[in-house]
């Protein structure tokens, strides 16, 4: 741990790792994958997390939901939920002759939109205002989300029965978008012996508040960027704006997910400062899933993570000194 940092960088830091601890009591051998969900709520973004059904997606959200002590809610998206499920309505009170509004399952703290790609684009398009500005506007009246506000899209991998895309400009929203995966041999044994006599999530301790993960936020954000690594974050943007194999490239608001993850990244490695390192590290996470790949890419049987690491290795590392 760098000995300069502040009191209020080490809570965060000693914070973070409590609720690593807590969430993997639940979450067996998938440690990188609660981090990167914990630097992205750090960084105050939303996460998408693409797999297939059984590998933990909506136990994780649970488990966050307990250690982080947020109110939580679930909306499993099928081909008949509509906007007003996610947003809320208002009905007449048919006792005092009134309007009155009914909370949609999106006002909470955590929302788990599970399996996304499986409603309409109506419906999908319904939580882009509630992402990205934290607020929902039904009949004229806007009702704001409570803070913090977070995310947790789920989504089965594109072929999948009944699935389809999501717009780029939903897929822009999220800061990350993350595979789970099968646990390994070791993971998935402990996973069965812990469930043979217990419901693990029930063990999940709260062990931070929402005033917590705001302050948390504030502090994150005051992490030293060099500028050799503002110019590298830019300099990777436009690489994958000018690549022969990406027909959309890196957004403006990818840029500034990309930073915001880099800090958190830098934070939880114990810095108050930024290095390279730290943007590669979380480079794939929120880069791959905002590009669009041309005909040439797949003729040429690239994969996505492929041409990524041809544009980390096209553009120089600066060396960064506090």
């Amino acid at each position: 741990m760098n000995n300069s940092l502040t009191e209020e960088q080490v809570k965060v830091l000693n914070m973070s790792q409590s609720v690593i601890n807590e969430v993997r009591k639940v979450i067996i051998g998938k440690d990188e994958i609660i981090i990167k969900v914990l630097l992205s709520i750090l960084a105050g973004g939303h996460i998408l997390i693409e797999d297939i059904p059984g590998v933990g997606k909506t136990t994780l959200a649970v488990a966050l939901s307990k250690a982080l002590s947020l109110d939580y809610k679930r909306l499993q998206f099928t081909p008949d939920v509509l906007p007003t499920d996610v947003t809320g309505f208002t009905i007449l009170n048919k006792e005092t002759h009134k309007f009155e509004y009914k909370q949609g399952a999106a006002l909470t703290n955590l929302f788990l939109a599970d399996e996304i790609n499986r409603t309409s684009s109506k419906t999908q398009s319904a939580l882009l205002e509630v992402m990205e500005e934290g607020k929902v506007t039904v009949d004229g009246i806007t009702h704001k989300m409570p803070d913090p506000y977070i995310v947790i899209a789920t989504q089965n991998p594109v072929g999948s029965i009944g699935t389809q895309m999501l717009p780029e400009s939903q897929m822009d929203r999220f800061i990350v978008r993350l595979t789970m995966g099968y646990p390994n041999l070791e993971s998935e044994v402990a996973m069965l012996k812990s469930k043979q006599n217990l419901v693990p999530v029930d063990n999940v301790r709260s062990v931070v508040s929402a005033e917590d993960i705001l302050q948390a936020r504030k502090v994150v954000e005051n992490i030293y960027v060099s500028d050799q690594v503002f110019q590298y974050i830019v300099m990777l943007a436009n690489a994958t704006r000018n690549n022969e194999y990406i027909k959309l490239g890196l957004s403006p608001r990818g840029t500034i997910a990309l930073l915001r993850m880099t800090k958190a990244t830098a934070l939880l490695k114990g810095r108050d400062y930024v290095i390279p390192d730290d943007v590669i590290y979380s480079f794939k996470d929120v880069v791959l899933h905002r590009l669009v790949f041309n005909s040439k890419a797949k003729i040429n049987g690239f994969t996505g993570e492929q041409i990524l690491k041809g544009v980390i290795s096209s553009v120089q590392v600066p060396r960064v000194s506090k």
